[in-house]
């Protein structure tokens, strides 16, 4: 039966009463972070015009995933993620509520904003294991690609259009509203946990489910490596987009709250990207090296823009780039452990997406304060580039050493008596070669299989 690919396989699983609510509440909820973020840096930024604080705001969003999410990855193997999940949304939503009433009574300093942040952040910690594990609880093994695409959809649909109409709820609406407007869309993920049905959770037992538990899988199929470290060249390089948003504008010459559309114009080439590769297998290693190049580049060009509008270009792109790159290496990631490993593995995809935004955030700063925020954004885009160039040199030796194999194997196949073409357990010469050269402990190379869970 042929496999339903773009957007018809987007339209089908979103309509699922399994899938569907959760895909809008979690767009929601990623949409109003948004509203926090620009809100929270735009406040930050009027208050004391300093590149270097927004990159300590940023810093103080994320280092609690990096400190807290091994932990929470252990906690979604052994217990049940939608509570999880149910728990640290209500605690965001009483975070966000609180920091509008702050600001509302004008008491919201920029510590105040920076500490709230904090406080989400360990909130995200929490969320972020049990919120990628539980994809794979609501849909089939054959959809999870998408599912995969479509979650990672939420969030640049949020990064398309929340910076947009956060831009003009803090034009017309105010900072002390887009936070509770924050507040809001945090229910509202709420309520869409109370709606979906996952299949019965398979929980890992306590003394199997300590984070260091999920290092053997890494170290036996090193592949699962490879994509961590795709998904962290991912973030850092998408980082200076969303940390320096507002002094990107300026440099542009634009008032702050064109950051919004900055971003937004990002996280389209993104959503497009989601359209495009929803129902299909992650690709090759050549392929996932042009993604990352695309990422790169975009957001180098981006970074020696002369214009803002030319700048959009060069943004959609790498948006195009980042959605791709990312859906690609965390659906291998989801496929390539069992499903009581995936609430560890996924935390450790949480500390290499987002656990080491503070690290990226904080360079942001410290280079835009010392050399201009264009230097920043073509210094974070070299681990992304480096990436690219790394993939496509490994999978020419690839394609090498398969060449080699199988002319190895025709000489063998020629040298027997009678000049019989199979191997000894009766498979046709070149097969049972295949599987060795194309051993599982490689990236992948240009025609890889679809991954399979393992028992």
């Amino acid at each position: 039966m042929a496999t339903t690919v773009g957007p018809a396989a987007v339209f089908a699983l979103v309509r699922r009463r399994s899938f569907g609510p959760y895909f809008a509440g979690n767009a929601l909820s990623a949409s109003g972070t948004w509203f926090q973020n620009l809100a929270g840096a735009l406040l930050v930024y009027r208050l004391t015009h300093s590149a270097f604080l927004l990159g300590v705001l940023n810093f103080c969003q994320f280092a609690p995933v990096l400190l807290l999410a091994p932990w929470a990855g252990s906690a979604a193997d052994r217990r049940d993620r939608r509570r999880l999940l149910f728990v640290a949304q209500t605690s965001a939503a009483v975070l966000a509520v609180l920091l509008a009433a702050l600001a509302w009574a004008g008491l919201a300093r920029a510590w105040v904003v920076i500490v709230v942040a904090l406080g989400l952040g360990v909130t995200t910690a929490a969320s972020i294991p049990s919120q990628q594990a539980l994809l794979a609880s609501l849909v089939e093994p054959h959809e999870l690609s998408t599912a995969v695409a479509l979650n990672s959809m939420t969030y640049n649909i949020a990064r398309a259009a929340g910076p947009v109409a956060a831009a003009a709820s803090v034009e017309y609406l105010g900072i002390p509203a887009s936070f509770l407007l924050n507040a809001g869309s945090y229910l509202a993920f709420v309520g869409a946990l109370v709606v979906i049905r996952p299949r019965a959770q398979e929980k890992a037992p306590r003394e199997s489910s300590r984070l260091r538990d999920a290092l053997p899988p890494l170290r036996d199929d090193p592949r699962l490596l490879a994509f961590l470290i795709v998904v962290a060249a991912v973030g850092f390089a998408s980082d200076p987009v969303n940390t320096l948003a507002p002094a990107f504008a300026h440099e542009f010459g634009h008032r702050d709250t064109i950051a919004g559309f900055i971003i937004g114009a990002f996280g389209a080439g993104a959503v497009t990207a989601a359209l495009v590769v929803a129902g299909r297998v992650a690709g090759s290693r050549r392929r996932m090296a042009g993604t990352l190049s695309l990422l790169g580049f975009g957001v180098v060009a981006f970074g020696l823009s002369p214009w803002l509008p030319l700048g959009f270009v060069f943004l959609f792109v790498a948006g195009l780039g980042y959605l791709a790159s990312n859906t690609s290496a965390t659906t291998r990631l989801q496929l390539g452990v069992s499903e009581a490993q995936r609430g560890r593995i996924m935390a450790l995809w949480g500390v290499a997406f987002l656990g080491l935004r503070p690290l990226a955030s904080l360079a942001d700063g410290a280079i835009a304060a010392t050399f201009g925020v264009r230097a920043a954004g073509v210094v974070l885009a070299l681990p992304a580039l480096a990436g690219a160039a790394w993939l496509t040199a490994s999978s020419a030796g690839l394609r090498d050493r398969e060449r080699g194999g199988e002319h190895r194997l025709a000489q063998l196949a020629a040298s027997r008596p009678g000049g019989e073409s199979e191997d000894r357990d009766g498979a046709p010469a070149g097969e049972s070669g295949r599987d060795v050269v194309a051993d599982h402990r490689t990236l992948g190379g240009p025609d890889d299989p679809p991954e399979r869970d393992r028992p």
